[in-house]
């Protein structure tokens, strides 16, 4: 369990607070996967030592969320979350705690956890503590909410989302108490910030076992309560049963658009409801055009000119997953083969068509009449040589 990198680097943390008189533990996903024998990204350590208390045993702190707990340490050119032990109040606006309460029981900071399966913890010699049978779900791979789930979904909505983007991660179904307080709960999705809905929504989507997740998903009604997906059930239900393994979150999200049947202009406006990024609602938007023009012809050099050897190539593969051309076209060597890959790649620039004009200032000729030897190299009516382009200039001046 302690063999990880991660564990080694971090156990002189655990040491010192110990060293000091408190208790210190690994706790949460990183022992879960551990105990899964999944990689560890991070850890996460909890403490009976109070938010100064941390403070006063480690050299470089920082409080980058002490009012709920949690001190930054820096620790031999690694940094760590340190949290206290904590009970929690109750929750006004279902995700945020009124008051946290810190205390020197990790029993009682493992009850406010949101699955057994995440209320575990580990101390620097191994030793695993679980009050509610975690490992039992984990061997049955089980997903269960700790103590009373519709307690803990109204302690955090963003929980019901947890629980299907698990499900979807570790091919784990849900308990049937858990899926039923989902259920019953799902309109207070309503409450939590569209950020955090789609941070889980993409984990689920990108994940392993989506299907298992989206099944879940749709089962408790929490897909009503996500922007623009209400009427959209049987796209959803098209997305969790594919198979695909895709690269990146703008595929999945071109795919889904597609079953839904939107075309990329009015795909902005979707995206935007989901407060994604506007690079990638740009790349969503150019991969969905490229899904509706393969369903009617073939590349041309202007396309694959204006959309650029990346999305091109991710556009080509989805195109040809979902059967929408017979024959996967090699838009990779099309692209390398293409005379220039923007109008920098010119062997005439704007300066030196100045000169050849002899104009002082450009304007509205020069940008058409680069555009125009740009549209003649890129279709192989003129070379890319700087005596063919003087030669065009000088016919083409007014």
């Amino acid at each position: 369990m302690l063999k990880h990198h991660l564990f080694q680097q971090a156990l002189p943390v655990l040491e010192q607070i110990e060293k000091a008189g408190f208790e210190a533990y690994f706790v949460g996903g990183c022992v879960r996967d551990a105990l899964l024998g999944k990689d560890i990204s991070d850890v996460d350590i909890a403490t009976s030592a109070f938010p100064q208390e941390v403070k006063h045993i480690f050299k470089k702190t920082v409080d980058v969320g002490i009012e709920h707990g949690t001190v930054m340490v820096l620790f031999n050119d690694n940094t760590y979350e340190v949290t206290t032990f904590r009970t929690e109040s109750t929750y006004q606006d279902f995700r945020r705690p009124d008051k946290v309460e810190f205390v020197r029981s990790l029993e009682e900071d493992l009850k406010r956890r949101d699955f057994t399966i995440n209320a575990l913890a580990m101390d620097r010699r191994g030793h695993l503590y679980d009050f509610h049978n975690g490992q039992v779900d984990l061997h049955h791979q089980c997903i269960r909410a700790v103590g009373c789930a519709h307690e803990r979904f109204h302690e955090d909505a963003l929980r019901m989302m947890r629980a299907v983007r698990f499900a979807g991660q570790l091919g784990f179904e849900i308990d049937d108490k858990t899926q039923e307080g989902i259920q019953k709960n799902a309109h207070l999705l309503k409450k939590i910030a569209v950020e955090r809905i789609q941070v889980e929504w993409e984990k689920l989507m990108m994940s392993s076992f989506k299907k298992n997740g989206i099944d879940i998903f749709l089962k408790t009604g929490l897909y009503r309560y996500c922007p623009e997906f209400a009427e959209h059930k049987d796209a959803l239900q098209r997305l969790g049963n594919d198979v695909f393994v895709l690269e990146t979150d703008a595929m999945y999200w071109a795919i889904l658009l597609y079953y839904m049947g939107i075309k990329d202009i009015d795909a902005k406006q979707v995206l935007k409801s989901w407060k994604l990024s506007n690079q990638l609602i740009d790349d969503v938007s150019i991969l969905l055009r490229i899904l509706f023009f393969r369903k009617e012809r073939d590349w041309t050099v202007d396309d694959l000119f204006q959309i650029g050897k990346r999305l091109s190539v991710q556009g080509e593969t989805l195109a040809y997953l979902l059967c929408l051309t017979s024959e996967k076209t090699e838009v990779a060597d099309l692209y390398d083969a293409l005379p220039i890959k923007t109008v920098k790649d010119l062997a005439l620039n704007g300066k030196e068509i100045m000169a050849l004009l002899q104009k002082e200032t450009g304007g509205k000729y020069l940008g058409e009449l680069i555009e125009k030897i740009r549209v003649n190299v890129l279709h192989s009516v003129l070379e890319n040589d700087k005596e063919e382009l003087t030669r065009f200039v000088k016919e083409n001046r007014e």
